[in-house]
C-alpha cells in the first residue's frame, strides 16, 4: 500500500474511533454537538493532518490520536472528549488548614486533589521527633497518623475526588492511612481513584529521600503494585516522577530517559512478581516537569508517549492499548521561577501550562508566583488556577487534538528527543551488564558471564542498569554536569532570565508572602501526645510486633495487610517506618558523589 493509501487508512480509523466516542451510551444519549470555531467564527476541525493523497515519508511515527504510537495522544477526540484534570499541589502547616485550601480548590473549579507533605513526613518522622525540629507543616502538610488523613480529607468524599499523593519513601504506610481515612468515611476503598508517586528510584537519583536501601524499597513496591492490581484497579500504586530530576538541573532529554527507564524497572518488577503486564501497566502513570523552552517541552510530552508505547509493545509484550498508554500529570517548572520580579513568573507559569496542554497530559497543576519566597497564599494560589482555567476556556487549545502535529520543528525536536533517549537506555543496560557479570565473576561465573546474559537481574536488566547508576553515581554525576553547563550559559548571557541577568530594573516592591507560625509544629506535637495517650497501646504494640515479623519472613506473601492494619490502630508514620527499619536498615550514598 502506498504511503498516501496508509495516511487515508489511519484517518478512516481515526473517524471511526471519533465517531464511536461521541456515539450514545448506554443511559445516556449521544453527546451533544459541538460546532467550534476560532474567536471569529471560523469553523474548527478536531484533527488535522496530512490533505487527500499526500505521502509523508516516516507519518506512521505521527499518526493520529488515540492510535498507536500515541504520538498524538491517547484519545482519538483530544481534549473535545474530556479536558484535562486541574490538579493543583496543596499541603501546608495542619490538617485542619490544608483541609480548608483544599475545599477552596475544589469550590473553584479543581478537578482533583494532590497532597503535598512537609519534610518530615516525607523522611518517615513524627511530628515530634528530634529530626523534625522546625521542618513541621513548612513544605506541606504534616501527617502523622491515620487521624491526620481524617481531618486532611473532611467533608471530601474519597470515593468520589481523585487524589494524588507526592511521597515517595514512607509511600506505603501514608497510603494505607489514606485507606484507613476511606473506610472510616464508609466508602469502598476497592473504588477509589487515584495516584500515589512510590518512585524510590528518582530519590535516589535525583531528590535524596529515601528511608531504606533501594532493595526493601523494591519489595515494598512490589506489594504495593499486587495489591492495587488485586483489590483496587482504578487507583495507580506509582506515578512514575520526572519532575524532581529535571528540577534539580536535567536536560529534556535527560528527563524524558531517566524517568522512562525508571518506569521500565518497575514493569520488570512487576513481572517479576508474575503480574500480568498488561494489569500492571495501566497501574502506572508519570510526573514531567513543563519548562520553560516551549516548543521542547511539546517534543518531549510527543516522544514519552511514542516510546513508551513501542517499548510496551515489542519489549514486555502488552497487548492491551491502555497498557501502551503513557499517562501523565504535569507540573509547571518550580525551578524557572525567580525571587526577583516575582510577578512575572505568572507569566512564566502560563507559557509552561500551555505547552503541557499542547503535549496532552492528562492532568496539570500550575505554579504560584511567590513560590520561591514562600508557601503561596491564597491569592497567588488561585492566580495559579485560573490560568489554567483562562487556556482552557478562553485559547481555543481543546479544539483540536494534537495542533502542533506534523510541524516540521515539533517533530524534528520530538524525532531527536526520542534518539537521545534511545542512546541513554543503551548506557543503562551496559551498566546493568557489567554489574552482573561483575557480581556472576564473584560468584565463580567468570569470564562465561558476560553480555545480554550477564544482566539477567533478579528483577530485570534495566532494574540492574539503573541500580549500578545509582551506585556509582552515574546518574547524579551527569544531571550535575548538565546543571553546571546550564548554570555557565547564563553567567556568559548566553542564556537569559527576564530580571535577573537582563531587564532588571522594575517598579515592583515585595510580595506579601504566607509564613507558617511556630505554634503550628506546637499545636501538632500537644495533638500527637494526646492520640498517643488515648490509643489501644496494646493494639498498636502487637500490630508493630507482627509488621517485625513480617518485614523479617522474606516468604510473607504481602506487607500491604499488615501496615493497614498498624494504621487502624493508629500507629504513627515514624513508628511503622522504624519498625521496618529495625529490619530493612538504611542507607548512605556515597560520598564520592
Amino acid at each position: 500500500m502506498a504511503k498516501a493509501e496508509e495516511i487515508a487508512a489511519g484517518r478512516a480509523r481515526w473517524q471511526a474511533r471519533y465517531d464511536a466516542a461521541r456515539a450514545p451510551r448506554q443511559g445516556r444519549g449521544a453527546a451533544a454537538p459541538e460546532p467550534r470555531t476560532t474567536l471569529s467564527g471560523q469553523p474548527v476541525d478536531p484533527v488535522y493532518g496530512p490533505p487527500p493523497g499526500a505521502d509523508v515519508p516516516g507519518f506512521e511515527r505521527i499518526g493520529w490520536p488515540g492510535e498507536f504510537p500515541f504520538t498524538r495522544g491517547l484519545y482519538p477526540t483530544g481534549y473535545r472528549g474530556r479536558p484535562w484534570t486541574i490538579r493543583q499541589f496543596a499541603g501546608f502547616g495542619n490538617a485542619h488548614q490544608t483541609n480548608e485550601r483544599y475545599r477552596m480548590i475544589l469550590a473553584s473549579g479543581g478537578g482533583g486533589l494532590s497532597v503535598a507533605f512537609d519534610m518530615p513526613t516525607l523522611m518517615g518522622y513524627d511530628s515530634d521527633a528530634a529530626m523534625a525540629l522546625g521542618e513541621v507543616g513548612h513544605c506541606g502538610v504534616a501527617v502523622d497518623s491515620a487521624a491526620d488523613m481524617d481531618v486532611l480529607f473532611d467533608g471530601i468524599p474519597l470515593d468520589e475526588t481523585t487524589t494524588s499523593m507526592t511521597v515517595s519513601g514512607p509511600a506505603i504506610p501514608v497510603f494505607c492511612m489514606y485507606l484507613v481515612a476511606a473506610e472510616r468515611q464508609g466508602a469502598d476503598i476497592t473504588t477509589l481513584n487515584g495516584t500515589l508517586q512510590t518512585d524510590i528510584f528518582k530519590e535516589y537519583i535525583a531528590q535524596k529521600e529515601w528511608l531504606y536501601p533501594p532493595e526493601p524499597h523494591l519489595r515494598l513496591i512490589g506489594d504495593l503494585m499486587e495489591y492495587c492490581t488485586e483489590n483496587i484497579p482504578a487507583f495507580k500504586p506509582l506515578s512514575v516522577s520526572g519532575y524532581h530530576i529535571r528540577e534539580a538541573g536535567a536536560t529534556a532529554a535527560q528527563e524524558l530517559a531517566f524517568t522512562l527507564a525508571d518506569g521500565f524497572g518497575y514493569v520488570e518488577l512487576g513481572l517479576s512478581r508474575g503480574l500480568d503486564v498488561n494489569k500492571l501497566a495501566r497501574g502506572l502513570s508519570f510526573f514531567f516537569d513543563a519548562h520553560i523552552d516551549f516548543f521542547e517541552e511539546i517534543a518531549k510530552f510527543r516522544a514519552a508517549r511514542r516510546i513508551w508505547a513501542r517499548w510496551m509493545r515489542d519489549r514486555f509484550g502488552a497487548t492491551d492499548d491502555r497498557a501502551m498508554w503513557l499517562r501523565f500529570h504535569t507540573q509547571t517548572a518550580g525551578v524557572s521561577l525567580t525571587a526577583q520580579q516575582p510577578y512575572n513568573n505568572v507569566v512564566r507559569t502560563a507559557v509552561e501550562a500551555l505547552s503541557a496542554v499542547l503535549g496532552g497530559t492528562n492532568s496539570l497543576h500550575t505554579n504560584a508566583l511567590d513560590e520561591t519566597l514562600a508557601l503561596p497564599t491564597a491569592t497567588s494560589a488561585e492566580i495559579a488556577l485560573r490560568t489554567q482555567q483562562v487556556i482552557m476556556e478562553e485559547t481555543g487549545v481543546v479544539n483540536v487534538a494534537d495542533p502542533l502535529g506534523g510541524s516540521y520543528y515539533v517533530e524534528a525536536l520530538t524525532d531527536r528527543l526520542e534518539e537521545e533517549a534511545e542512546r541513554i537506555f543503551e548506557r543503562i543496560e551496559r551498566m546493568g551488564a557489567a554489574k552482573e557479570a561483575e557480581r556472576a565473576e564473584r560468584a565463580g561465573g567468570g569470564a562465561a558471564a558476560t553480555g545480554r546474559d550477564a544482566a539477567e537481574h533478579a528483577i530485570g536488566p534495566i532494574t540492574s542498569g539503573i541500580l549500578a547508576g545509582i551506585e556509582n553515581g552515574w546518574f547524579t554525576s551527569e544531571i550535575a554536569e548538565s546543571a553546571f553547563q546550564y548554570q555557565q550559559a547564563l553567567e556568559k548571557d548566553e542564556k537569559r532570565i527576564v530580571g535577573v541577568n537582563c531587564h532588571t530594573s522594575t517598579i515592583t516592591g515585595e510580595v506579601e508572602t504566607l509564613r507558617i507560625s511556630h505554634e503550628v509544629e506546637e499545636e501538632q506535637k500537644r495533638v500527637l501526645a494526646e492520640r498517643r495517650a488515648k490509643r489501644d497501646q496494646a493494639a498498636v504494640d502487637a500490630a508493630l510486633a507482627d509488621l517485625l515479623d513480617a518485614v523479617r519472613d522474606p516468604a510473607r506473601p504481602n506487607l500491604i495487610p499488615v501496615i493497614l492494619q498498624a494504621a487502624r490502630v493508629e500507629a504513627t508514620l515514624g513508628e511503622i517506618c522504624g519498625t521496618m527499619g529495625q529490619e530493612f536498615g538504611t542507607y548512605t550514598e556515597d560520598p564520592r558523589l
